[in-house]
Protein backbone atom coordinates (compact mmCIF):
# COMPACT_ATOMS: atom_id res chain seq x y z
CA UNK A 1 0.00 0.00 0.00
CA UNK A 2 1.32 3.39 -0.95
CA UNK A 3 1.25 6.34 1.43
CA UNK A 4 0.00 9.36 -0.50
CA UNK A 5 1.02 12.83 0.58
CA UNK A 6 -0.67 15.82 -1.06
CA UNK A 7 0.59 19.38 -0.70
CA UNK A 8 -1.87 22.26 -1.18
CA UNK A 9 -2.03 26.02 -0.62
CA UNK A 10 -2.37 29.39 -2.30
CA UNK A 11 0.12 30.59 -4.87
CA UNK A 12 3.34 32.31 -3.86
CA UNK A 13 3.74 30.77 -0.40
CA UNK A 14 6.61 28.43 -1.31
CA UNK A 15 4.41 25.33 -1.57
CA UNK A 16 6.45 23.76 -4.37
CA UNK A 17 9.73 24.44 -2.57
CA UNK A 18 8.39 22.72 0.56
CA UNK A 19 7.23 19.83 -1.60
CA UNK A 20 10.66 19.50 -3.26
CA UNK A 21 12.48 19.51 0.07
CA UNK A 22 10.09 16.88 1.42
CA UNK A 23 10.90 14.66 -1.57
CA UNK A 24 14.61 15.13 -0.86
CA UNK A 25 13.93 14.14 2.79
CA UNK A 26 12.03 10.98 1.78
CA UNK A 27 14.85 9.91 -0.53
CA UNK A 28 17.49 10.39 2.17
CA UNK A 29 15.32 8.50 4.65
CA UNK A 30 15.14 5.68 2.05
CA UNK A 31 11.37 5.83 1.89
CA UNK A 32 11.32 4.62 -1.66
CA UNK A 33 10.22 3.67 -4.30
CA UNK A 34 8.75 7.14 -4.68
CA UNK A 35 6.33 8.59 -7.22
CA UNK A 36 6.34 12.36 -7.63
CA UNK A 37 3.32 14.00 -9.28
CA UNK A 38 3.34 17.63 -10.39
CA UNK A 39 -0.39 18.25 -10.70
CA UNK A 40 -0.05 21.95 -11.48
CA UNK A 41 -0.72 23.05 -15.07
CA UNK A 42 1.98 25.70 -14.56
CA UNK A 43 4.45 23.09 -13.43
CA UNK A 44 7.87 23.89 -11.95
CA UNK A 45 8.46 21.16 -9.36
CA UNK A 46 11.01 19.65 -11.73
CA UNK A 47 13.08 22.86 -11.47
CA UNK A 48 13.01 22.69 -7.67
CA UNK A 49 14.23 19.07 -7.93
CA UNK A 50 16.74 19.74 -10.72
CA UNK A 51 15.08 17.37 -13.19
CA UNK A 52 14.78 17.84 -16.95
CA UNK A 53 11.24 17.18 -18.16
CA UNK A 54 10.64 17.16 -21.92
CA UNK A 55 7.27 15.40 -21.96
CA UNK A 56 4.16 16.16 -19.94
CA UNK A 57 0.67 14.70 -20.16
CA UNK A 58 -0.48 18.01 -21.58
CA UNK A 59 2.07 18.02 -24.40
CA UNK A 60 1.25 14.41 -25.29
CA UNK A 61 -2.45 15.28 -25.40
CA UNK A 62 -1.70 18.27 -27.66
CA UNK A 63 0.51 16.25 -30.02
CA UNK A 64 -2.14 13.56 -30.36
CA UNK A 65 -4.87 16.12 -31.02
CA UNK A 66 -2.78 17.78 -33.73
CA UNK A 67 -1.92 14.42 -35.29
CA UNK A 68 -5.62 13.54 -35.44
CA UNK A 69 -6.37 16.83 -37.23
CA UNK A 70 -3.65 16.07 -39.77
CA UNK A 71 -5.06 12.59 -40.28
CA UNK A 72 -1.85 10.86 -39.21
CA UNK A 73 -2.17 7.10 -39.18
CA UNK A 74 -1.93 5.13 -35.95
CA UNK A 75 0.96 2.63 -36.11
CA UNK A 76 -0.02 -0.65 -37.71
CA UNK A 77 -1.25 -3.30 -35.27
CA UNK A 78 -2.29 -0.77 -32.60
CA UNK A 79 -5.77 0.44 -31.70
CA UNK A 80 -6.36 4.11 -30.93
CA UNK A 81 -6.67 3.25 -27.23
CA UNK A 82 -3.42 1.24 -27.28
CA UNK A 83 -1.59 4.08 -28.99
CA UNK A 84 -2.92 6.62 -26.48
CA UNK A 85 -1.80 4.38 -23.60
CA UNK A 86 1.66 4.05 -25.14
CA UNK A 87 2.04 7.80 -25.64
CA UNK A 88 0.87 8.74 -22.15
CA UNK A 89 3.27 6.18 -20.68
CA UNK A 90 6.15 8.16 -22.23
CA UNK A 91 5.35 11.04 -19.86
CA UNK A 92 6.69 9.09 -16.85
CA UNK A 93 10.18 10.44 -16.10
CA UNK A 94 12.43 7.85 -14.44
CA UNK A 95 15.16 9.22 -12.18
CA UNK A 96 17.58 7.27 -9.97
CA UNK A 97 15.66 8.00 -6.76
CA UNK A 98 12.11 8.58 -7.95
CA UNK A 99 9.75 8.54 -10.90
CA UNK A 100 7.95 11.72 -11.90
CA UNK A 101 4.71 12.47 -13.70
CA UNK A 102 4.03 16.04 -14.81
CA UNK A 103 0.56 17.22 -15.74
CA UNK A 104 1.49 20.27 -17.80
CA UNK A 105 -1.15 21.82 -20.03
CA UNK A 106 -2.21 22.00 -23.65
CA UNK A 107 -2.50 25.03 -25.90
CA UNK A 108 -5.97 24.11 -27.11
CA UNK A 109 -9.07 25.75 -25.65
CA UNK A 110 -11.16 23.71 -23.26
CA UNK A 111 -8.50 21.02 -22.78
CA UNK A 112 -7.74 21.58 -19.10
CA UNK A 113 -10.48 19.33 -17.76
CA UNK A 114 -9.49 16.62 -20.22
CA UNK A 115 -5.89 16.68 -19.00
CA UNK A 116 -7.19 16.50 -15.41
CA UNK A 117 -8.90 13.24 -16.39
CA UNK A 118 -5.73 11.91 -17.99
CA UNK A 119 -3.77 12.77 -14.86
CA UNK A 120 -6.21 10.88 -12.66
CA UNK A 121 -6.11 7.82 -14.91
CA UNK A 122 -2.30 7.74 -15.00
CA UNK A 123 -1.87 8.31 -11.25
CA UNK A 124 -4.43 5.60 -10.44
CA UNK A 125 -2.53 3.23 -12.71
CA UNK A 126 0.92 3.86 -11.23
CA UNK A 127 0.28 4.66 -7.57
CA UNK A 128 0.15 1.08 -6.29
CA UNK A 129 3.74 0.44 -7.39
CA UNK A 130 5.29 2.88 -4.92
CA UNK A 131 5.85 3.11 -1.18
CA UNK A 132 5.20 6.86 -1.16
CA UNK A 133 3.44 9.16 -3.62
CA UNK A 134 3.90 12.92 -3.29
CA UNK A 135 1.52 15.22 -5.15
CA UNK A 136 2.15 18.93 -5.59
CA UNK A 137 -1.23 20.46 -6.35
CA UNK A 138 -2.00 23.64 -8.22
CA UNK A 139 -2.50 26.86 -6.28
CA UNK A 140 -6.09 26.50 -5.15
CA UNK A 141 -8.63 23.73 -4.83
CA UNK A 142 -9.14 22.46 -8.40
CA UNK A 143 -7.93 18.90 -7.93
CA UNK A 144 -9.59 18.55 -4.54
CA UNK A 145 -12.92 19.82 -5.87
CA UNK A 146 -12.82 17.61 -8.98
CA UNK A 147 -11.71 14.46 -7.19
CA UNK A 148 -8.55 14.20 -9.30
CA UNK A 149 -6.43 13.01 -6.38
CA UNK A 150 -6.23 9.39 -5.27
CA UNK A 151 -7.02 8.55 -1.64
CA UNK A 152 -4.85 10.96 0.36
CA UNK A 153 -3.25 9.73 3.58
CA UNK A 154 -1.53 12.97 4.57
CA UNK A 155 -2.66 16.40 3.40
CA UNK A 156 -0.17 19.18 4.08
CA UNK A 157 -1.59 22.70 3.87
CA UNK A 158 1.15 25.25 3.21
CA UNK A 159 0.77 28.95 3.97
CA UNK A 160 3.05 31.90 4.44
CA UNK A 161 2.85 33.81 7.72
CA UNK A 162 -0.02 36.04 6.66
CA UNK A 163 -3.69 36.09 7.59
CA UNK A 164 -4.69 35.76 3.91
CA UNK A 165 -2.55 32.66 3.52
CA UNK A 166 -4.11 31.06 6.60
CA UNK A 167 -7.60 31.95 5.36
CA UNK A 168 -6.83 30.31 1.99
CA UNK A 169 -5.76 26.99 3.49
CA UNK A 170 -8.71 27.13 5.90
CA UNK A 171 -11.01 27.15 2.84
CA UNK A 172 -9.19 24.12 1.46
CA UNK A 173 -9.56 22.34 4.81
CA UNK A 174 -13.26 23.13 4.82
CA UNK A 175 -13.70 21.73 1.30
CA UNK A 176 -11.85 18.56 2.28
CA UNK A 177 -14.32 18.06 5.13
CA UNK A 178 -17.36 18.86 2.97
CA UNK A 179 -16.26 16.36 0.32
CA UNK A 180 -15.59 13.76 3.03
CA UNK A 181 -12.12 13.00 1.66
CA UNK A 182 -11.06 11.91 5.17
CA UNK A 183 -7.25 12.02 4.99
CA UNK A 184 -5.66 10.15 7.88
CA UNK A 185 -3.79 13.33 8.76
CA UNK A 186 -4.25 16.96 7.74
CA UNK A 187 -2.13 19.76 9.10
CA UNK A 188 -0.74 23.21 8.48
CA UNK A 189 2.84 24.18 7.68
CA UNK A 190 3.60 27.88 7.95
CA UNK A 191 6.48 28.82 5.64
CA UNK A 192 8.84 31.82 5.46
CA UNK A 193 8.36 32.95 9.05
CA UNK A 194 11.01 35.52 10.04
CA UNK A 195 13.18 33.82 12.61
CA UNK A 196 10.84 30.83 12.53
CA UNK A 197 8.42 32.63 14.86
CA UNK A 198 4.73 33.38 14.28
CA UNK A 199 3.23 36.69 15.36
CA UNK A 200 0.19 36.72 17.59
CA UNK A 201 -2.20 37.74 14.81
CA UNK A 202 -1.33 34.70 12.68
CA UNK A 203 -1.61 32.39 15.68
CA UNK A 204 -5.07 33.78 16.39
CA UNK A 205 -6.10 33.18 12.77
CA UNK A 206 -4.91 29.56 12.95
CA UNK A 207 -6.86 28.98 16.17
CA UNK A 208 -9.93 30.72 14.77
CA UNK A 209 -10.15 28.22 11.91
CA UNK A 210 -9.27 25.21 14.07
CA UNK A 211 -6.25 24.27 11.97
CA UNK A 212 -3.73 21.78 13.29
CA UNK A 213 -0.30 23.44 13.19
CA UNK A 214 2.37 20.88 12.30
CA UNK A 215 5.23 23.33 12.37
CA UNK A 216 6.82 26.59 11.25
CA UNK A 217 9.57 26.93 8.64
CA UNK A 218 11.89 29.94 8.86
CA UNK A 219 12.74 32.35 6.08
CA UNK A 220 15.93 30.90 4.56
CA UNK A 221 18.39 32.94 2.52
CA UNK A 222 19.81 29.79 0.92
CA UNK A 223 16.44 29.14 -0.73
CA UNK A 224 16.26 32.70 -2.00
CA UNK A 225 19.80 32.51 -3.42
CA UNK A 226 19.12 29.18 -5.13
CA UNK A 227 15.98 30.58 -6.76
CA UNK A 228 17.81 33.70 -7.93
CA UNK A 229 20.61 31.65 -9.48
CA UNK A 230 18.27 29.12 -11.09
CA UNK A 231 19.56 26.26 -8.96
CA UNK A 232 17.32 23.49 -7.51
CA UNK A 233 16.31 24.74 -4.07
CA UNK A 234 15.73 21.18 -2.84
CA UNK A 235 19.49 20.65 -3.06
CA UNK A 236 20.56 23.32 -0.59
CA UNK A 237 22.64 21.95 2.33
CA UNK A 238 20.85 19.80 4.91
CA UNK A 239 22.24 22.16 7.56
CA UNK A 240 20.06 25.01 6.30
CA UNK A 241 17.48 26.28 8.82
CA UNK A 242 14.50 25.49 6.59
CA UNK A 243 15.63 21.95 5.85
CA UNK A 244 16.36 21.22 9.49
CA UNK A 245 12.97 22.54 10.56
CA UNK A 246 11.16 20.59 7.83
CA UNK A 247 12.99 17.37 8.69
CA UNK A 248 11.99 17.66 12.34
CA UNK A 249 8.42 18.53 11.37
CA UNK A 250 8.06 15.49 9.08
CA UNK A 251 9.53 13.15 11.68
CA UNK A 252 7.09 14.49 14.30
CA UNK A 253 4.23 13.94 11.84
CA UNK A 254 5.27 10.31 11.36
CA UNK A 255 6.41 10.76 7.76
Amino acid sequence: MTHTIAVAGKGGVGKTTVCGMMIDYLIKERKTPLLVVDADANSNLNEVLGVEVDTTLGTVREEMAQAELRGDVIPKGMTKADYAEYRFNTALVEEDDFDMLVMGRTQGKGCYCFVNGILKTQVDKYVGNYKYTVIDNEAGMEHIARGTLPKVDTLLLVSDCSRRGIQAVARIAQMVEELKLNPSQMGLIVNRAPGGILNEGVREEIEKHGLKLLGVLPQDEAVYEADCMGKPSSKIPDSSPMKQALSQLLKSAGI
